[in-house]
């Protein structure tokens, strides 16, 4: 009976890196399932295990040139994997703090706009009180976010009279909202 032969992991690398590319598939079916459980090790995660896996293995192919002692080649791909399997689960770990954050915001901003709504309701009714050159010059710089020289030019108006307009209509707002503090 003849004996199969086994190459080592020196023999496949040497020849691999002196352009033999036919033998990556030897050192791949030989560690292909260690490295996908050293990730499973560190990510306890088998979907994302492969994943690593995979992408230690295009970077194993594309760094094996730069491997100087071929007998570390073990020790040199578990360095990778290890790496990248941390890195994901950095990775993960941010995105669902990132993902915590948003949500934490949000409902902050939900709170902040139902203590909101009042002031806004207070605001609009005391703005409808204000004569209609006065609303326009408010509506088209706060809510339209128009600038000064832009409304001069809509309106027609002289930009020293577009400012006069606007701070007189804050002015007035402020008193209308003075006294609608009071009253309540």
């Amino acid at each position: 009976m003849k004996k199969r032969h086994n190459p080592s992991n020196s023999f496949l690398i040497n020849q691999y890196k002196s352009g033999v590319t036919n033998v990556l598939p030897i050192l791949v079916k030989r560690y292909h399932k260690i490295l996908c459980e050293k990730a499973f090790w560190v990510t306890k995660n088998k979907e994302s295990a492969k994943d690593i896996a995979q992408e230690s293995w295009l970077t194993i192919i594309d760094k094996i040139h730069t491997l100087k002692n071929v007998d570390s080649f073990e020790s040199w791909a578990f360095r990778i994997v290890y790496t990248k399997a941390v890195d994901s689960i950095n990775k993960s770990n941010k995105e669902s703090k990132n993902a915590k954050s948003i949500v934490l915001d949000s409902q902050d901003k939900a709170a902040s706009e139902d203590n909101r709504i009042p002031i806004r309701r207070a605001l609009l009714k005391a703005i409808h009180q204000l004569p209609r050159p006065k609303q326009d010059i408010i509506r088209l710089f706060y809510t339209e976010e128009y600038s000064l020289n832009e409304i001069s030019t809509f309106l027609n108006i002289p930009i020293g009279t577009v400012k006069s307009r606007l701070f007189k209509a804050r002015e007035k707002l402020k008193s209308i909202l003075k006294k609608i503090n009071h009253e309540k």
